[in-house]
C-alpha cells in the first residue's frame, strides 16, 4: 500500500490534542536524529507498568522462541556453568566463520549486537569526529558516540516512502565524516532497502569512509544471506556488519551477537569489545544449537507473519495507514499526541512506543503472539 500518507486523515478532534500531557520518552533509542549537533535527545524513564502489561509490544522481542533444541541444550549445560564459556564461544565463533565462508579473524562476538555497537561508538565517536546517518534510524550507537564521546551527528532525511536516500547520503560522505551508520532493515521504519542500491552505495562510500551496517532484523527475510552486506566484507571493503540472535532466534535475554568485518577492523573493535568473554556458557551453546535449527527459523518467520497480518487488518479496518514492514514491528501514524496514546494504551494493558517525526505522531508496535495482537486490537478500538 502507499506510504504517502494524507495527514488530514490522521488528525482527530482538538479535544484530544488539548488533553495531551507530557510523559517520559517511551520510544527509547529510535528517536529522530538531529543533524549537525553534538547532543542527541536523552532517553528518560518510560511510563510502562510492567505488572499490568497484558501485551508487551515495546521492544521488538520475539515471543515465539527460543528454539526447543536450543532450550534443551541450554538446560543440559547449566550444570557446567561453574566453568567459563571459552569452549562454547570458541566453537560458536568457528561456526559463524564457517557459515559465512571467512576465517575466524573476521568475527568478533558480543553480548548482543549492542555491545558491538557500543564498541564502534567508542572507536569512532571521539570529540570532533562526525557520524553520518539517516533521519530516522536506530540511535543506540549514535547516542553513545555523541552524548558520551563528543561526536557530531550529520543526517540525511529518509525519502518520502521512508527508505534511504542514497544519492543524498553519497553527497554527505565527505572528508570530515568518520563513520557511516546504516540500519537495514531500518528501525523504526521497518523498511528493508533495495539490496542492489545499498550494495552500490556501500561499495563506493567505503572507499572513503568505514560503513557500519546493523542487520539486526534481516533474518526475517528467508533469503537474508543474499541481502546481507557481508559479501562486501569478503571483498575487502571497509564495511562492518553487526548481527544478533535477539530477533528471529528469540534470544534477546541471552545477549548474543557478532560482527563480521575485515581482520583490520575486527582488531580495532577488539580494543573495546570482549569478544564473547561476556557470554554465559548456556548462551554460547544455545546460539550454536539455534544456528542448526532451520525449522525453528522458518516457524519464527511464519508466526511473525501471521501476527503481523492480524495487526495490518486491525489498522486497515479502523481506517489507518501503516508503513509495510520487513521486520517484527510496524510503524503507523496515530491521531492523537504520542505520549497520551501510549499512556492510554498502557492503561489498557498494552505496552507500545511512540515517535514524533515530520510533524506527525507515530506508534511503533512490536509483533507479539496472536493473543497479544487481539489484546492490542481490543484496546486500540477504544481509542481509534
Amino acid at each position: 500500500m502507499s506510504t504517502a500518507f494524507n495527514r488530514r486523515n490522521w488528525i482527530k478532534s482538538s479535544a484530544l490534542m488539548a488533553g495531551a500531557f507530557t510523559l517520559g520518552n517511551p520510544f527509547e533509542f529510535t528517536q529522530p536524529a538531529h543533524a549537525h549537533t553534538t547532543k542527541v535527545p536523552p532517553v528518560t524513564a518510560p511510563p510502562w507498568d510492567f505488572g499490568n502489561m497484558k501485551a508487551r509490544l515495546t521492544s521488538n522481542e520475539n515471543p515465539f522462541g527460543p528454539s526447543p533444541q536450543a532450550q534443551k541444550v541450554m538446560i543440559d549445560v547449566i550444570k557446567d556453568s561453574w566453568m567459563y564459556a571459552k569452549a562454547g564461544k570458541d566453537e560458536l565463533k568457528k561456526m559463524i566463520a564457517d557459515m559465512w565462508g571467512v576465517s575466524e579473524d573476521y568475527v568478533v562476538l558480543g553480548a548482543g549486537s549492542t555491545e558491538l555497537l557500543m564498541a564502534a561508538a567508542q572507536l569512532y565517536g571521539h570529540k570532533g569526529n562526525k557520524i553520518l546517518a539517516a533521519d530516522l534510524t536506530y540511535m543506540s550507537l549514535i547516542r553513545r558516540a555523541c552524548n558520551d564521546y563528543g561526536a557530531e551527528l550529520v543526517t540525511v532525511p529518509l525519502s518520502t516512502d521512508y527508505d534511504y536516500d542514497f544519492n543524498r547520503m553519497s553527497d554527505q560522505v565527505r572528508d570530515d565524516i568518520n563513520l557511516v551508520y546504516i540500519c537495514n532493515p531500518n528501525n523504526p521504519s521497518g523498511r528493508l532497502t533495495d539490496t542492489a542500491a545499498l550494495k552500490s552505495f556501500c561499495a563506493e562510500a567505503s572507499k572513503k569512509k568505514p560503513i557500519f551496517i546493523d542487520e539486526a532484523y534481516i533474518d526475517y527475510q528467508k533469503d537474508a544471506a543474499d541481502k546481507s552486506m557481508i559479501s562486501l566484507v569478503k571483498e575487502g571493503k571497509d564495511v562492518i556488519v553487526a548481527r544478533t540472535f535477539s530477533k528471529v532466534h528469540a534470544m534477546a535475554g541471552l545477549r548474543i551477537g557478532y560482527c563480521i568485518a575485515t581482520p583490520q577492523n575486527i582488531e580495532k573493535l577488539m580494543l573495546y569489545a570482549t569478544d564473547g568473554n561476556a557470554l554465559s556458557r548456556p548462551s554460547a551453546y544455545g546460539a550454536i544449537e539455534t544456528l542448526k535449527d532451520g525449522a525453528f527459523m522458518d516457524y519464527s518467520r511464519q508466526m511473525n507473519a501471521e501476527s503481523k497480518a492480524m495487526l495490518y487488518k486491525t489498522l486497515t479496518d479502523a481506517g489507518y495507514e501503516y508503513i509495510p514492514s520487513d521486520t517484527n514491528f510496524v510503524l503507523f501514524p496515530i491521531r492523537m499526541e504520542g505520549d497520551r496514546f501510549v499512556m492510554e494504551m498502557m492503561k489498557r494493558g498494552v505496552g507500545l512506543k511512540r515517535i514524533h517525526y515530520r510533524d506527525q505522531h507515530f506508534c511503533r508496535v512490536s509483533i507479539g503472539t496472536k493473543e497479544n495482537m487481539e489484546t492490542f486490537a481490543e484496546a486500540f478500538s477504544e481509542l481509534s
